[in-house]
């Protein structure tokens, strides 16, 4: 399998001459740890076994969240999560999508942007629940931020997995909405232009020039949920990009497959080394900024209402499964060696005498 660390590697000096303009502190700082990951650069595990007395050093992973070779637990960790808190109720996948014209200003303005389409989406979810009389007005959100298209390019849209349903006033009884249809599609598209321009407009920000009347947002059912979440669980914490899909390197070229939405068809790209490490990195959220929010009864902060609402419903929920740590064992004996010593870098985190 090609590694996107390969790629960096070999590519990095003539990839930071590139794009040295368009790069940002996050983009650097993301290069080098995805380099590094599984290096000496990223430290080192001394192992040893007590019974054949046999050391082994092995290199961690670099820990970033948008490096493809790592966050594995991380990933199944939010899904586990979020399953434990899904209700035997009907689910929707709400997409809101900025017009291309907007990009520009995204990509320049990343952290309040993004913040922005959280903001803008929650308030155009809440003002539907609210005038929707089959619905509780106090209704529970999970929202990712993808910026990324099925063929990597830049393309900020925002999902969320909608419950349908919500409770009362007094948040005492649940209200659901019968059948497969929740909220039009054109209409949420119209309110969320509006809350996000509102949003703009209080922040001094304005629409960039010829910008579509026209926004996109979507509206599917997606039965219990559980594969909604599945699917946005996948980009969390490794990047953009699956490693199983790069199919060559010749030639200083890239060849990569995704699959289009319409035909759901693989489809190829080939293109310089370096271009596609941009359409890669340009993808790095800035510091700090979490992809996935929980709002409403799914928040964090209101467990004791979720329980509630699980008793109301009478779920039972199955036992969270969490996957055990990786064993390292002794090639001599096959017995399960003992971590020694640690290193991140040039800083011991611990160590003990053997």
């Amino acid at each position: 399998m090609i590694e996107l660390a390969q790629i960096a590697r070999q590519y990095q000096d003539e990839f930071t001459q590139k794009y040295a303009k368009q790069m940002k502190g996050v983009h650097h700082q993301a290069l080098t740890k995805i380099m590094a990951c599984h290096t000496p650069q990223a430290g080192a595990m001394l192992y040893h076994c007590d019974d054949c007395q046999t050391n082994s050093t092995f290199h961690p992973s670099c820990g970033h969240r948008h490096c493809p070779a790592c966050q594995h637990k991380s990933n199944s960790d939010w899904l586990t999560l979020q399953q434990q808190k899904l209700l035997p109720v009907d689910y929707y996948l709400v997409t809101f999508t900025l017009p291309y014209q907007c990009r520009h200003f995204i990509w320049t303005h990343q952290k309040w942007a993004y913040q922005a389409m959280f903001t803008a989406a929650k308030q155009t979810l809440d003002a539907f629940f609210k005038r929707d009389k089959q619905l509780g007005e106090n209704n529970g959100l999970i929202a990712v931020l993808h910026t990324h298209s099925r063929r990597l390019e830049f393309h900020p849209h925002i999902h969320l997995v909608v419950p349908a349903g919500g409770l009362d006033k007094s948040r005492k009884q649940w209200q659901t909405k019968s059948g497969k249809y929740l909220f039009k599609a054109d209409n949420l598209a119209k309110v969320f232009r509006g809350k996000f321009i509102a949003l703009l407009c209080a922040s001094g920000y304005y629409l960039p020039a010829k910008t579509s009347s026209s926004w996109v947002a979507d509206c599917q059912h997606v039965g219990k949920g559980d594969s909604a979440l599945t699917y946005l669980a996948r980009y969390l914490y490794r990047g953009v990009v699956n490693e199983n899909n790069l199919l060559s390197i010749k030639h200083d070229r890239v060849t990569f497959q995704y699959k289009e939405s319409k035909t759901k068809q693989f489809k190829t790209i080939t293109e310089h080394a370096t271009a596609f490490l941009w359409r890669v990195l340009q993808h790095v959220l800035p510091s700090g900024f979490r992809r996935a929010r929980n709002y409403g009864f799914l928040h964090g902060n209101a467990n004791r209402t979720l329980k509630r609402l699980q008793l109301l419903l009478n779920v039972v929920l199955a036992p969270s499964e969490t996957l055990p740590k990786k064993a390292f064992v002794a090639p001599n004996c096959a017995t399960q060696m003992t971590l020694y010593l640690m290193r991140r870098g040039h800083r011991v985190i611990m160590g003990h005498t053997i």
